[in-house]
């Protein structure tokens, strides 16, 4: 069954409270949200499924954040926001400069 990549969103974290949470601000919005725990996992849903956006934590089982992204530039221009407790400025240069297109830190405010 093919889906309408257009509306799914995935979203990468192991911390399933984030998951929970973004995943219910997205499905309240329309979107039909995809989960991945771990970075392996998250590679095989973003190339399988084509999501219209991909949101990515950086510390993950498996294979990192970093290295997910840098995979999926190689394979794909979907859409990347980095959400990650990591917050030096360091950090997000970094992201921004391997491919993500916006670097959101947590604690964040689903409301704004």
């Amino acid at each position: 069954m093919e889906s309408n990549n257009l509306t799914e969103i995935l979203i990468v974290d192991d911390d399933r409270k984030i998951v929970n949470l973004v995943g219910l601000y997205l499905k309240h919005e329309g979107f039909n949200v995809l989960v991945a725990y771990d970075g392996e996992e998250a590679l095989n849903l973003a190339i399988q499924r084509q999501p219209a956006l991909v949101i990515l934590d950086l510390m993950l089982p498996k294979i990192n954040g970093i290295e997910v992204c840098q995979i999926l530039r190689t394979k794909t221009r979907t859409p990347i926001i980095m959400l990650t407790a990591r917050t030096t400025e360091e950090d997000k240069i970094q992201g921004l400069d391997i491919g993500a297109d916006d670097y959101v830190t947590k604690p964040f405010s689903p409301r704004n």
